[in-house]
């Protein structure tokens, strides 16, 4: 059985303090001029009573200022897949507003990829999904999109919908100052349950569904057999448009879901992860759609369409992505990095068993993650009630101080190809220490 949780949390909060007082420190400077401290507030969600402050990172290590070395399972929570890399690549320049011979060699790779022959690039994720949700509504003339229920899409104003116990549509708990209501804007299904999804689609004022192919953000919610296939149709037969955000899924291979699983979209967004930690984002779109886009006479594509940036398609991001992809994030990379999973899967399974504990561990390619149920959720309702937040945060807090980082929001670990065989089996370790003092 569980012990008292709360106990430990307080030992292993002493251990933190008393092992970091350089962090401890510059955290206390920030607070004098970076709100919360910290110089974006995603960093506030670390475990510890302050973040750890960073000194140095390479391949799948980071060093903090105190002198502690951390096998990174978080990598940036996926922008640093390709592993933390040494140097910056050099590039024509930085940003010129002036394509490259990178960009359009990044272009024809991501085709190769994905299957989808045209594309252009962002800064992150979040503009790649934005962008697409406004030339769906403009090439289709529908007003309303449809998403699933707990997914993530970055900063997206549509997308911070969740369906209530009672199935109605509502602002995600906590969205900050939304323009309009999200319900007015979004339709919300659920995931692995195509009967919500063609529901959705029914009333024909959905101009797209933005899906990631498996969910990530609310924990890896893995697509049933059939579901993926019954939503390419039911969109099809709606005449909705399909987007499928591979931004975490690229874990599934090097190119993502839709090439490891077949999957037919009519477009792809991209981020974070394929320039190897400098900023970047992409959307791909079949030759169909991008007909279609470029027969809208009306839509200003070009300038103050709400379609574009200044630091948009730069030369160092494309610089970055073309190394990244040619160089790193390879077939072979996705290989090993998919054994490396394997091997940590097997670990965290023989901690599970040994403890006796009912939990469950789901994989999605070269990531994995710990649930708290004894079978993964099927749904993201389901894996929103998964949650155990004072689990969480002693696991997280208790791997923190022997030396392994995961992804804080929630239990994710992600193999690079710098991942190495003794960081894996160091998490098993300290995993299973944790377990030991857990459960009793």
């Amino acid at each position: 059985m569980i012990t008292a949780v709360g106990s430990l949390l307080d030992r292993e909060r002493a251990r933190f303090a008393d092992t970091h007082p350089r962090s401890r420190e510059l955290h206390a400077r920030a607070r004098g001029s970076l709100l919360a401290g910290v110089p974006m507030s995603w960093m506030t969600m670390w475990a510890s009573a302050h973040p750890i402050y960073l000194a140095s990172a390479e391949g799948a290590s980071v060093t903090d200022v105190d002198g502690h070395e951390y096998a990174d399972f978080c990598l940036g929570d996926t922008g640093a897949m390709a592993g933390h890399l040494p140097s910056l690549p050099r590039s024509a320049g930085v940003t010129t507003m002036l394509p490259t011979e990178d960009a359009a060699w990044v272009g024809d790779e991501l085709a190769r990829r994905f299957g989808l022959p045209i594309w252009q690039f962002s800064l992150t994720a979040t503009d790649a999904n934005r962008w697409m949700l406004r030339i769906c509504r403009q090439v289709t003339g529908r007003p309303k999109v449809l998403v699933f229920n707990w997914c993530y899409h970055g900063s997206v104003d549509e997308t911070f919908v969740t369906l209530g116990d009672d199935d109605v549509v509502r602002s995600r708990e906590g969205n900050v100052g939304p323009a309009v209501d999200p319900a007015t804007t979004t339709r919300v299904a659920e995931f692995n349950e195509i009967g919500s999804v063609e529901e959705a689609l029914a009333h024909g004022d959905v101009a797209c569904l933005l899906m990631e192919p498996a969910l990530t953000n609310i924990g890896i919610v893995l697509p049933e057999p059939g579901f993926l296939e019954a939503v390419r149709e039911a969109c099809t037969r709606a005449g909705a448009l399909l987007i499928v955000d591979e931004t975490h899924t690229l874990s599934a291979g090097a190119g993502g879901c839709t090439a490891a699983w077949g999957l037919r979209p009519d477009a792809v967004t991209l981020g974070k992860s394929i320039g190897g930690g400098v900023p970047i984002g992409a959307y791909g779109v079949t030759a169909e759609l991008a007909e279609r886009i470029a027969a809208e006479d009306d839509a200003d594509y070009e300038d103050t369409g709400g379609v574009g940036g200044t630091l948009a398609g730069n030369a160092l991001s494309l610089a970055a992505a073309r190394s990244t992809l040619g160089g790193v994030l390879t077939d072979e990379a996705f290989a090993r990095m998919s054994e490396l999973r394997e091997r940590f899967v097997a670990g965290v399974e023989a901690s599970l068993e040994r403890h006796s504990i009912p939990w469950s561990v789901v994989s999605l390619g070269a990531r994995a993650e710990y649930r708290f149920s004894p079978e993964p959720p099927r749904t993201g309702r389901e894996s929103a009630l998964a949650g155990d937040r004072q689990i969480e945060e002693y696991l997280h807090l208790s791997l923190i101080n022997r030396g392994v980082l995961i992804t804080p929001f929630h239990n994710m670990a992600l193999m690079c190809p710098a991942t190495t065989t003794a960081q894996v089996d160091r998490h098993t370790r300290a995993f299973g220490e944790a377990l030991e003092e857990l459960w009793q």
